[in-house]
């Protein structure tokens, strides 16, 4: 196997985010673990989100269990959290869910779809938003999908939440860059996490593919590892990017 088809693993800068304080949904697997942990080894206070907790959830990061489809559970959460960490600086609005339909996607679906992959993000970050201004380094960071560009039709809704997601996410930076919270979006390609794989699995499979097939399109050779997401994130939200505001960055091996 040649080295472009591995996840080759870095080292955190040395407390590049001590001090600050983080809240990260769907952190407890998958890219939402690797960017929990990925804060956490860089001197980061984390909170982790999600309905339940797994055996990948960061050990060190505070846990908190929530449903954020509804804007009750999303304000519940953000106050929960600033219960934990005493304010906030970082927010990932990184939970999200898509489920397959070939055929008539029900109303219901393109409700939940809207609610999990694009409203959740609006409430949260205006839950967060009066702690946000109270930090000096604030950053918030809403995670897209490539889906969003061009959805296939039985992702549709998915495809269609996102790129609500991303066009509020431009507007949102707009608003909020003059009191000093930077705002970024980043896209992902196909990634080699439970989600992805499953999502990617069923549709390969509906067109006689698998895959492996699929991720050998990709031109850096293989899918995306959680840990590519978390580094990119990671650098979004590091002083490193602290003049980069309203961006979306493709993280897709070259897709």
């Amino acid at each position: 196997m040649s080295v472009m088809n591995t996840f080759i693993p870095t080292l955190p800068v040395p407390g590049e985010f001590a001090g600050r304080r983080a809240l990260v949904t769907g952190g407890s697997r998958g890219i939402g673990a690797a960017l929990a942990q990925r804060l956490i080894d860089g001197g980061a206070t984390v909170v982790a989100s999600a309905r339940s907790r797994t055996e990948d959830t960061p050990k060190d990061a505070t846990f908190i269990s929530g449903d954020i489809r509804t804007a009750d559970g999303a304000r519940r959460l953000v106050g929960e959290a600033l219960g934990a960490l005493g304010g906030l600086d970082i927010l990932v609005n990184n939970a999200g869910a898509a489920r397959v339909h070939f055929g008539e996607i029900p109303d219901e679906e393109w409700e939940d779809s809207l609610a999990i992959n694009f409203l959740s993000a609006v409430r949260l970050t205006a839950a967060a938003l009066p702690a946000l201004k109270e930090s000096p380094k604030a950053a918030v960071i809403n995670v897209s999908t490539g889906v969003s560009a061009n959805p296939p039709a039985p992702v549709m809704h998915y495809g269609a939440a996102k790129a609500a997601l991303e066009s509020w996410s431009k507007s949102l930076a707009t608003q909020l860059s003059p009191a000093g919270i930077r705002v970024n979006t980043v896209v992902l390609g196909m990634m080699a996490t439970p989600g992805g794989t499953e999502l990617l699995e069923t549709m390969a499979g509906a067109m006689g593919a698998t895959a492996e097939q699929v991720y050998s399109s990709i031109p850096l050779g293989r899918a995306g590892d959680s840990r590519d997401a978390a580094e990119a994130i990671a650098f979004l939200l590091s002083d490193r990017a602290q003049w980069i505001a309203g961006s979306s960055l493709a993280v897709n091996g070259g897709a």
